[in-house]
């Protein structure tokens, strides 16, 4: 694996919870962080959903790591040409260490302002008319632009890095792996897909990262963790695409009901061998960089087991 980073989810943990555990994987070894980037939490069980632009911020300031939302929405709740400010304040006070992930979004997080949700393939055309918007935002210029869904009236960024942080596209199916190839510098999957990941370089993609997240509960009873994940995380484990039409945590509460113990597959306990194996199909898959979220704290055992023991048996893996 070129890198291994750990998974803020700002869904989760309050923001001063964030930063700790930003440093906690900095002295862990981690090489770079992700941080999610929501209005809502999945289930009302998680409990938090901090602005993520001020985590941002903050985490700029008290570590070293690479940073990367993963992912934000430019196009529904939030302005693309904002969304463009965001990143390239973020990327100045990181020093150039911000990577800007994007993605179609939720309902979940995108339907406060009122507007319609749209349909799965107009989400994909107004996500490619968005990053338009911002990599012309980010070259300085005055720009005026009227597209399809997006108009900005003479608009320039004045605060700005030298090099324009890099754009990562989120998806989870073959429209998306296209758009991703044809307009990011990355590609960011949740799977590890590797017919997904060979079509992402096949289309245009090439050597370019593609990037998996992982989430993981550590704790000294196997059973417990796994119970934790499902309670928590139930979300997940829900097929088809209720993931992007339900609109609100009790909705994806009275889905995640529905899911068992025994569904859970993420890697739960103490035995590092499930973890490093969920490690090695993103690594069989294709994947440049894995990113590593622990669910339900016990964050001093979890990173004394992610530090001593995961890390320094993922890093030697190999694709097959």
């Amino acid at each position: 694996m070129a890198r291994i980073g750990y998974f803020l989810s700002s869904e989760e943990y309050d923001p001063a919870a964030l930063i700790r555990q930003a440093r906690m994987a900095e002295q862990a070894g981690f090489d770079a962080l992700w941080i999610s980037d929501h209005f809502h939490p999945w289930l009302d069980d998680q409990g938090e959903s901090s602005f993520v632009w001020s985590v941002i911020g903050a985490l700029s300031q008290v570590t070293s790591l690479p940073i990367e939302t993963a992912v934000t929405c430019p196009s529904v709740r939030i302005h693309p040409a904002v969304v463009a400010q965001a990143a390239a304040t973020s990327s100045l006070l990181a020093d150039g260490r911000f990577s800007l992930g994007v993605g179609t979004g939720e309902a979940l997080n995108e339907h406060i302002t009122g507007a319609r949700w749209p349909a799965a393939a107009q989400r994909l055309d107004m996500l490619e008319e968005a990053v338009d918007v911002i990599r012309r935002m980010f070259t300085g210029e005055l720009i005026t632009f009227d597209g399809e869904y997006y108009q900005v009236e003479t608009a320039r960024l004045y605060s700005l890095p030298r090099i324009p942080p890099p754009i990562h596209v989120s998806g989870f199916g073959e429209k998306s792996a296209r758009l991703a190839a044809g307009i990011g510098d990355g590609f960011i999957c949740m799977s590890p897909d590797e017919d997904l990941v060979r079509l992402y370089r096949d289309s245009g993609g090439g050597d370019r990262p593609v990037q998996g997240g992982l989430k993981v509960c550590w704790g000294p009873d196997a059973d417990q963790s796994r119970a934790t994940m499902r309670r928590l995380w139930a979300s997940d484990y829900l097929p088809g695409e209720a993931g992007q039409l339900l609109p609100l945590p009790r909705h994806f509460r009275q889905l995640g009901d529905l899911v068992t113990d025994d569904m859970v597959t993420a890697p739960a306990g103490p035995d590092p061998e499930p973890y490093v194996q969920a490690v090695r199909a993103y690594a069989d898959a294709g994947f440049d960089d894995v990113y590593l979220a622990q669910v339900g704290g016990n964050l001093e055992g979890a990173f004394e087991f992610f530090a001593g023991t995961l890390l320094p048996r993922v890093r030697e893996l190999q694709p097959a």
